[in-house]
C-alpha cells in the first residue's frame, strides 16, 4: 500500500503499541492528543516523538502537512473524556474513530481468536448497550448522559462539524466496520447532539 507516513493515537487510551509502530516506521509522523506525551512519559512508555499534538487551543487552526490535509478531514473532540481525534479519509469516504461510538459485538476483531465476542455476562450487557442497531437508544443515552456531560456544548459543536463531512463507511476501534450508511448511523446515534447544536445557532 506504500510507505507508512503517519501513525496516530486516536485518543489518550489507545496508544499501547505506539512505540513498536514508531520503531518499525521511524520516518513516520506521530500524531496524538494533548496529555498523551505526558501520560506516556509518566508511565515510562517508549519515547516516541510527537510531530503533531492536537490541543483545545489549536484545534481550529492545526495542520499536519499539505499531503495529509488534502486527504483527511479531522476534528479534535476535546470534550470527550478520552480526548478523541476523529478522521475522515476523503477519497474513500471513511470515518476513522476510536471511542466516539461503538458497533459491538466485535465479531471481526475476535474472528481469529477462537473466543466468542459475546462471552461473559458483562460483555453481553455492554454489547447490548453499545451498538447502533434499532433506535440505538442505550448508546445515545450513554453518550449524552456520560460521555458528553463534562462539556456538552463543545461536544455538540464537534458532532455538528463531523456531520458536515462526506462519509459512508465507519471504522470504529470497538466493533465491526460499518460498511454502508455510516453517515445515517452516525446521525442516529448523535441525533440529540446534532439537534442541540442546531438549536444553539
Amino acid at each position: 500500500m506504500g510507505e507508512v507516513k503517519y501513525i496516530t493515537a486516536l485518543d489518550i487510551e489507545h496508544h499501547i503499541f505506539l512505540g513498536q509502530w514508531y520503531e518499525a516506521y521511524p520516518q513516520a509522523k506521530v500524531l496524538g492528543p494533548e496529555g498523551l506525551p505526558e501520560k506516556r512519559a509518566k508511565n515510562k512508555n517508549e519515547n516516541v516523538p510527537f510531530s503533531v499534538v492536537f490541543t483545545t487551543k489549536n484545534k481550529d487552526t492545526i495542520t499536519v502537512d499539505p499531503e495529509f490535509d488534502a486527504e483527511f478531514d479531522y476534528e479534535y473532540v476535546h470534550a470527550h473524556p478520552n480526548k478523541e481525534i476523529v478522521f475522515n479519509h476523503k477519497p474513500t469516504r471513511t470515518l476513522i474513530q476510536a471511542d466516539l461510538m461503538f458497533n459491538l459485538p466485535a465479531t471481526e476483531q475476535f474472528s481469529r481468536t477462537g473466543v466468542s465476542p459475546t462471552s461473559g455476562l458483562l460483555t453481553k450487557i455492554f454489547c447490548k448497550l453499545n451498538n447502533p442497531r434499532g433506535s440505538a437508544l442505550a448508546q445515545k443515552r450513554f453518550i449524552w448522559y456520560a460521555i458528553s456531560s463534562g462539556n456538552r456544548n463543545a461536544f455538540n459543536a464537534s458532532m455538528a462539524k463531523i456531520d458536515k463531512w462526506d462519509f459512508d463507511r465507519i471504522i470504529p476501534c470497538h466493533g465491526d466496520v460499518i460498511e454502508n450508511d455510516g453517515k445515517g448511523i452516525f446521525r442516529k446515534v448523535m441525533q440529540w447532539h446534532l439537534d442541540a447544536a442546531a438549536k444553539a445557532k
